[in-house]
């Protein structure tokens, strides 16, 4: 999404937008940068089939798209992608969710095909992005980043304030129709006001007539400080269509389409606030 921001609006935010070939800003130290690439070729499909260890894929894979945020002094780089975000959904190795029998030749590539769904086909992640220390272009091995629970919780006042966007952009890092049989979404959007920055990784998964799921990430840091402090704040949702059916919602999936409307109804299965201080200037 292009947002055309007025130059006098940037520099009175004491913002840059990066060079020409490049989707992003400079402000208060932090570098951000969005890339929206296209689905990865056969031949990268194969290699990441070989990380990865698997030959079960999302349909339709970003790779090389990503979203990264780099605080310039301390080199610390927060970034998302979807290989990081597929090798957690491997890890976590989820039990595959039951099709209605109805719906299984859906999932058949070959008319005589035997379907055993003996993997988690809706690529669930516990995927919450991605860090590391990077200076002058080098990568630090095993980089001492520390997120620590706490009490603290993302300024919604904040956020609420008619500020002007500096900067936004949302990234998709993989999909999946989970062979028209519902929806597998994992994206990441960004936006930047003169106040802060705030995003939202969030994976979305409805198996229709089953099971929804909702996997939400959000991130948050002020500006102004010598030491910024970076706020993550998780929460997972998750609920079948049967128990919604049980509270009277509908039981049709075209009513849950959009989760951001539909979200609360999910009730929530985890919850946690994080917190990464960043080395201050020096």
């Amino acid at each position: 999404m292009e947002l055309a921001v007025d130059k006098a609006v940037l520099k009175a935010a004491g913002a840059e937008l990066l060079p020409e070939g490049r989707r992003g800003l400079r402000i208060d130290g932090w570098e951000i940068e969005s890339s929206n690439r296209p689905i990865l070729s056969s031949s990268q499909l194969q290699q990441w089939e070989q990380g990865l260890q698997t030959s079960h894929m999302p349909e339709m894979i970003f790779g090389d798209s990503s979203l990264i945020l780099k605080h310039v002094n301390s080199g610390i780089k927060i970034h998302f992608n979807a290989f990081d975000a597929l090798t957690g959904w491997k890890r976590e190795a989820l039990p595959p969710v039951e099709v209605p029998a109805a719906a299984k030749w859906k999932f058949k590539t070959h008319p005589f095909e035997q379907i055993v769904l003996d993997y988690d086909y809706t690529f669930t992640t516990p995927y919450c992005g991605s860090e590391t220390i990077e200076i002058n272009g080098e990568v630090k091995e095993n980089p001492s980043l520390h997120w620590e629970d706490c009490k603290e919780e993302i300024d919604v006042v904040a956020l609420a304030l008619k500020e002007p966007i500096l900067f936004y952009d949302e990234v998709v890092l993989y999909e999946d129709e989970l062979a028209d049989n519902g929806v597998a979404l994992l994206t990441v959007k960004v936006r930047v006001m003169p106040s802060c920055w705030f995003l939202l990784l969030r994976f979305w998964l409805r198996v229709d007539g089953v099971l929804m799921r909702l996997r939400d990430t959000r991130m948050y840091c002020a500006f102004g400080s010598r030491h910024p402090v970076v706020l993550r704040e998780s929460c997972w949702r998750e609920s079948t269509f049967q128990e919604l059916s049980s509270k009277g919602y509908p039981s049709d999936s075209a009513a849950y389409s959009d989760p951001t409307i539909i979200s609360q109804r999910l009730p929530i299965i985890m919850e946690r606030t994080q917190k990464l201080k960043v080395p201050g200037s020096p």
